[in-house]
């Protein structure tokens, strides 16, 4: 296919995911379908824009929050939160011993696993030194779930007769990145993408805790940690939502623009896994990234099937 084709078609298939009829997943599934064929004509280029947008729509998501309900959503279960988070690493440096994946790249795909993806890799890649190669198989192994994910998780839930609230935090905690989680809530139902939202970005937080500790554990204490403000200023948004009420429906109307938003965040995050990038990837990393996934899927799973 010619370049002109290419560029054209992902530009049409941009507009139409911005439209009210695509779905996440569909908006996924057709990234996907352009990336793995056509391939992406501008891959630094969207994967930049992949980032801001999401962090934009996120906050935008905040708008439609209450915050009564977000404090509580996110107070409750600490305790689990640390153990899951713990029992990941743990569970991915054993594993990846035995499967002989590099001390870094475990670190990274325990990270993504445990907390929140590709946002939780970035942060943690740089503190221990990773290279360039090792951020990618990282970064693809989760992005391969991610999408597995976003299509399984919702029939799943259904089959399963898993309530709002269960699914919420089931979803927040078994899969990597907050636009899947958000794709796949939003999927289940209204009150499921509000837990699931308010957990996924309280888990998040954890980055901060774990860069610094991944900093101490390499004697890397100068290195540069970040701060994912997109959340601060999520529970901002969710705080003006509560307390100004909603004059005209404004707030609806970011809500609206925030979800068109994060179905082309999913488009984009489609576009941009290519043929290379599945071949990069390799099996062991692979076989690691699926077992923690699996691992932490069925334990969050009994966990919120007993408890909530």
């Amino acid at each position: 296919m010619s370049p002109t084709f290419t560029r054209t078609t992902v530009i049409v298939a941009a507009v139409v995911c911005l439209t009210p009829w695509i779905s996440p997943p569909v908006a996924l599934a057709i990234g996907l379908a352009i990336g793995l064929t056509l391939g992406n004509p501008w891959p630094k280029e969207t994967a930049k824009a992949t980032k801001l947008l999401l962090q934009a729509s996120v906050v935008g998501l905040g708008f439609g929050m209450n915050m009564e309900a977000v404090i509580r959503a996110g107070t409750e279960g600490i305790g689990f939160t640390m153990a899951t988070i713990a029992g990941t690493l743990l569970l991915g440096a054993i594993l990846g011993r035995s499967l002989s994946i590099s001390p870094r790249t475990t670190h990274l795909i325990s990270s993504g696993t445990a907390i929140c993806g590709g946002s939780a890799i970035a942060a943690v890649g740089p503190v221990m030194g990773a290279s360039d190669e090792e951020m990618s198989v990282s970064l693809g192994t989760v992005f391969i779930l991610n999408a597995i994910a976003l299509f399984a998780f919702p029939p799943i839930g259904v089959a399963l007769g898993l309530t709002q609230s269960q699914f919420g935090i089931w979803s927040a905690v078994a899969i990597h990145d907050t636009s899947s989680v958000v794709g796949a809530a939003s999927k289940f139902g209204a009150e499921a993408l509000q837990i699931a939202t308010t957990v996924k970005l309280t888990r998040a937080l954890w980055i901060i805790p774990l860069a610094l500790a991944t900093a101490f554990a390499v004697h890397r204490r100068a290195a540069k940690v970040t701060v994912p403000w997109f959340i601060v200023f999520f529970f901002v948004a969710a705080a003006v939502r509560t307390w100004a009420g909603n004059p005209f429906d404004v707030f609806a109307h970011i809500v609206f623009g925030a979800r068109r938003g994060l179905t082309l965040t999913l488009f984009l995050i489609g576009a941009n896994l290519t043929l290379p990038k599945l071949k990069a990837v390799g099996a062991r990393p692979l076989i690691l990234g699926v077992a923690l996934w699996i691992a932490i899927s069925l334990a969050t799973l009994a966990a919120v099937r007993t408890l909530v």
